[in-house]
């Protein structure tokens, strides 16, 4: 099973309870079949996943109802891939079809699903990306990454030379 599938089944299966937004620093929730999963992995989990969210009441009614188009389709992931070529990760040599498009301004802050938005990241980068290790800009059509201040404290903006000279 692959990384997605895990991913979109924990997902699936976690049944929140409270408030309505879950903060970093939330206690667990409990997810059936997998016990208490923190809300932090819950939203790495869905970046990849087909999900809508929605918030219930108390008796179970929708009270809101989240963006829909959160996914890239395929159109908007062909012209990621034609400016990318593989995973855009200054040094990475992973081909497109082994990388995911992650959203440069993330979906669950207000980040749109669009070309601008979009890059692609192997399951590698895009872990670290969402583990805060890299802040990722887009200049020029070109994926900019700046490291983390733990990782280069000058934060010099580094860019995948191997897909793109």
């Amino acid at each position: 099973m692959t990384g997605a599938v895990q991913a979109d089944r924990a997902v699936r299966a976690a049944r929140f309870t409270g408030e309505a937004t879950v903060r970093p620093r939330d206690p667990p929730v409990g997810a059936v079949f997998t016990g208490p999963i923190s809300p932090t992995i819950i939203r790495t989990l869905a970046c990849d996943a087909d999900l809508l969210p929605v918030v219930l009441g108390g008796a179970g009614q929708v009270l809101d109802v989240g963006r829909a188009q959160r996914l890239f389709p395929a159109r908007l992931r062909r012209a990621v891939t034609a400016r990318d070529g593989g995973c855009a990760a200054p040094g990475c040599t992973m081909p497109a079809p082994w990388t995911e498009v992650h959203h440069i301004q993330w979906w669950t802050r207000g980040g749109p699903t669009s070309v601008d938005n979009g890059v692609l990241l192997c399951n590698r980068h895009h872990l670290a990306v969402h583990a805060g290790s890299w802040d990722i800009t887009l200049e020029d059509g070109i994926p900019w990454f700046v490291p983390a201040p733990f990782i280069d404290p000058f934060r010099t903006p580094l860019r995948n030379h191997y897909w793109r000279s």
